[in-house]
């Protein structure tokens, strides 16, 4: 699927909100924004400099996102899910941030709650966590 540049930029910038949330970066979520940051085509210096300064960056507002497809907001709630499952627990600012999207984007809350049940078995047993962008790209 060809992912339009806004889309791709909000993809990207939605997960670093997430990760933000919690007010904590661990080196997973770093691990998973990095491999989709290059998944999406962005540069390292653009990545290490956002992922240097995000916990205090003031400008990455937690603005809803639309995407151009419900594709592509289901892969990003998946991967959203991921991240913010990355250190083992999912925070209420969190799931808050993920139904606003969900429901922006006409998806259902089941599709949260069916998808927080897979990805956490997988962070459980450390499962090689695929990106859901992969399936969309």
């Amino acid at each position: 699927m060809n992912i339009p540049i806004i889309d791709r930029s909000n993809y990207l910038k939605g997960l670093f909100i997430t990760a933000k949330l919690d007010g904590n970066l661990n080196k997973k979520e770093k691990e998973l924004l990095k491999e989709i940051s290059d998944q999406l085509g962005f540069s390292r210096d653009f990545y290490e400099e956002t992922v240097k300064n995000l916990l205090r960056n003031k400008y990455i507002k937690e603005e809803k996102i639309k995407f151009s497809s419900k594709e592509i907001a289901k892969s990003f709630i998946e991967d959203a899910l991921t991240i913010s499952l990355s250190d083992g627990k999912l925070n209420e600012s969190e799931i808050i941030w993920l139904k606003q999207i969900s429901e922006l984007n006409g998806i259902e809350q089941e599709f949260i709650e069916k998808n927080f049940d897979k990805i956490k078995l997988k962070t459980i047993n450390n499962s090689n966590i695929k990106t859901a962008l992969l399936s969309i790209i």
